[in-house]
């Protein structure tokens, strides 16, 4: 239960015990460290317009100050779109379709429906915004990123294991990546996700550490691998596999193809993460050259099937 739905269904001023024994992530900090983060919680609450009251259950004895969110001062009055707006509602929430953000959007559409709010989905077929976050990564490092907790990995699969402060989480190129102080090597670093072993663990409390004052944009830029040293041809169905096409030039072949591809010159940087793109659009996308490229797609594609799994069963 976070801080604004406890302070919601509460019919009486909560003292700060009560609300640190119920809200997820208070209790298991320091007293220090529960005095800051709910006093910044709240600070944030009011700044964003959540009316947080303060006030005493018994009017004639000195007991302890309480925290409530009347509900009466917190709904928002009856909301109409015109039917673009609700068709950007529509394509914001379908941006978001993994990890811990994908909740939030479905309950986040699921109240505009329930207030008579019908976003419409079918005019974004041919928009079809998406942002996926796919890497095992990506949820650990956004939360050590929110909490400002220092996170440990292994990257590459190789020794020494890395303990960043990570500072902000970017979407390059059509790749995650963490940027923050590694302490392994006392320096900012920007780290690629998808080249994350395992699952990263968040170490030490919250808050404890800043992030500077810098330019993160402009860091990423720097911090940034060198741009795509080789290009492939690589078949595409139309309207599909986006993070392939956006950075990639259309071009004609002689090439037979299959009905509803085309053929892209696409750049690439690694050979291993074009590889786990074509993968990852299945059906979607074929290499047309060069012919290692895909014969490393098409070894790829026979581990996935050989390898044991859950939708593996017996066929009589």
């Amino acid at each position: 239960m976070n801080l604004t739905i406890c302070l919601l269904s509460a019919r009486r001023f909560l003292p700060k015990e009560q609300i640190r024994e119920i809200v997820e992530g208070y209790n298991g900090l320091s007293d220090a460290n529960f005095e800051r983060t709910f006093e910044r919680d709240k600070d944030e609450l009011r700044a964003m317009g959540v009316p947080v009251e303060t006030g005493h259950n018994e009017a004639f004895f000195d007991d302890e100050p309480g925290y409530r969110i009347r509900r009466a001062d917190f709904e928002f009055p009856p909301v109409e779109f015109t039917p673009a707006e609700a068709t950007a509602l529509g394509a914001a929430a379908r941006v978001w379709q993994q990890a811990s953000v994908a909740e939030q959007t479905v309950n986040a559409l699921a109240k505009l429906r329930a207030a008579g709010v019908e976003p419409d989905t079918d005019r974004l077929a041919a928009l079809e915004p998406s942002v996926t976050a796919m890497e095992p990564a990506f949820e650990p490092i956004w939360r050590a990123t929110l909490q400002r907790r220092r996170v440990c990995f292994t990257y590459r699969g190789k020794a020494p294991e890395r303990l960043l402060e990570p500072w902000s989480v970017t979407w390059r190129k059509g790749r995650w990546y963490v940027i923050g102080q590694d302490l392994t090597r006392g320096e900012p670093r920007m780290f690629k996700m998808g080249r994350i072993t395992g699952i990263p663990v968040l170490e030490g409390e919250a808050d404890s550490y800043q992030v500077p004052d810098v330019d993160l944009a402009e860091l990423a830029r720097r911090l940034e691998p060198s741009g795509p040293r080789s290009t492939a041809l690589v078949a595409v169905r139309e309207g599909h596999a986006p993070t392939i096409t956006r950075r990639s030039e259309r071009v004609r072949t002689a090439v037979a193809l299959p009905v509803g591809f085309t053929v892209w010159r696409v750049p690439y940087a690694s050979r291993q993460d074009l590889v786990g793109e074509v993968c990852a659009a299945g059906a979607d996308a074929l290499v047309v050259e060069p012919a290692a490229l895909r014969e490393m797609v098409l070894e790829q594609l026979r581990a996935v099937v050989a390898a044991p799994g859950e939708f593996t069963q017996d066929v009589a």
